[in-house]
Parts: structure tokens; sequence; C-alpha cells
């Protein structure tokens, strides 16, 4: 062995080396921090756009969005809370305030079959795509367990509040080729012109076992199972039953729907 090979040597090198590749590593993070929030922010925006049926090539995701408009609304009173600003509001998370986790802004479930904790946040953020001053099209932010963990997603709904447009889900941890055919253009397309709520006013919508008999009276308010994926198609059915009823946008989907009702019979 050369007697400049020492073991002290070799540990300075090799720690030398790591510590170049460290600070490399951290600069570049940092760097591309902002450029990764900007995808992350055109993603969420295009799974929005594409859920309402509204994502084209022809035109930019952030030029489409100009069209959102987005409000924040109190789950449990079913009111705009307008103390929150849509800017600064992130989903669950508003700065460093975990609304889900404290019990003054957020209620308590009885149980965890829909949602990974046993709370419910107060406030959501929720999206109007509108067209000469008329909503043609409302997104709602929605999440449950599927098999592997929690889907996270936007359900459009038509301005009657009574027929869906489309369900686009973002973040899932879903087995290919199973569950994660929530992903499948095809079984996406299903969803549009189904119908949400009986006539007695109680959430109808769900995913069934097998294939819809297009003959059946129920086939409005039925979506063809995911093959070989009961627990995710059943996932997917409480997840809107539990958003689309009173723990989730119920109370303000009622509200919109007579203050909706009300403008139109003024406007004739």
């Amino acid at each position: 062995m050369n007697k400049n090979d020492t073991l002290l040597k070799t540990l300075f090198v090799g720690i030398s080396v790591c510590l170049f590749c460290s600070i490399i590593i951290s600069t570049a993070a940092v760097e591309l921090r902002g450029l990764q929030q900007q995808n992350k922010l055109k993603d969420q925006q295009s799974k929005i756009l594409s859920s309402a049926g509204l994502l084209t090539n022809k035109t930019s995701v952030s030029e489409l969005f100009s069209s959102i408009e987005e409000k924040i609304i109190n789950l449990e009173t079913g009111e705009y809370e307008d103390s929150l600003d849509p800017n600064t509001f992130n989903g669950r998370l508003f700065e460093s305030q975990d609304y889900s986790k404290d019990l003054t802004t957020s209620i308590v479930l009885s149980s965890k079959k829909v949602l990974t904790s046993k709370t419910r946040e107060n406030f959501a953020k929720i999206y109007f795509y509108k067209e000469g001053g008329q909503i043609k099209a409302i997104v709602l932010p929605v999440r449950g367990l599927g098999l592997w963990g929690t889907l996270y997603g936007y359900l459009a709904i038509e301005p009657d509040l009574e027929t869906i447009i489309g369900l686009e889900y973002h973040t899932h941890k879903e087995t290919p080729g199973l569950g994660a055919e929530v992903d499948n253009p095809r079984w996406k397309s299903l969803w549009k012109g189904k119908k949400i709520y009986s006539q007695s006013g109680e959430v109808k919508i769900s995913v069934i076992k097998g294939l819809v008999d297009p003959d059946s009276s129920e086939a409005d308010y039925q979506i063809d199972g995911l093959s070989g994926a009961t627990i995710t198609s059943t996932g997917v059915s409480n997840m809107l039953s539990f958003w689309l009823g009173d723990l989730g946008y119920g109370k303000f989907l009622k509200k919109l729907k007579k203050e909706l009702e009300e403008k139109e019979i003024f406007n004739v």
C-alpha cells in the first residue's frame, strides 16, 4: 500500500465527495422547488378543467383556468366563507393550520369508513365555471378511502346540481390494471349525464358490481364496477355518498339550488 493512502486521507476524500454531492443536490432541489410547485398547480388546474369537460389542447391550461371562479364555503352552514381568501387557501391546509385537526374548525366523524381521519374540516374550496355570468359547472374536491390509501379528485356537476359532468382523480395508490382503472378514459366517460339524487333527495349514485343494465330503471344512478377492484369501487361509492350528503357539500348545494331557482323565477 502506498504510504500516502492512509485511512485518514481515504476518509477525508470520501467525506468531501459526499459533502460536495449533498451541496449540489440541495442546491438543485431549492432551485427547482418553484418549478415543481408551478407544475403541481398546473396539474391541479388541468384536473379541475378535465372533470368539467373544459380541457383542450388548443388553449393553455392557465388561459382556460382564468374562466374559473374560486370560492371558500363553510360545510357546516352551507354558506360562503368570505373571511378566507381562495388565493391563499390550500385545500385542507391554510398557511400553518390544518383545519381537519383543529376541533374548533372541524367535526368528529363516527368512523373512518370514508376518510382516513375521524374528523372533517369545516372549510373547502370549490370552483365555478361561468359563461356570460351564468354558472355552467360546479367542481367539488372529493376524497375517500380506496384499497391502499386515499383517492383525491374532483367531481363536476351541472348547474341543476343533480347531474354529473365528470369525475377526475389526481392522486391515488390503487393497483395498476385494477383499482387504478379510475384513470381509464373509458370508465371516466361513463359518469357524464349520471344522476346524483333520488326523487326523495337521497344520494343514489353508486358504482355497482358488474355492468350497468341500460334498460334498468336504476341505470341513470349506476356506474360499471371496476373489474377485480371491489374495494375501490365501494370506496368511490362511499366517497360520493359522503361528500354529496349533509356531512359534505349537501347543505351548500341545497342553498345554492334554492338561490338559482329563485333567480330563474325572478328573471322570468
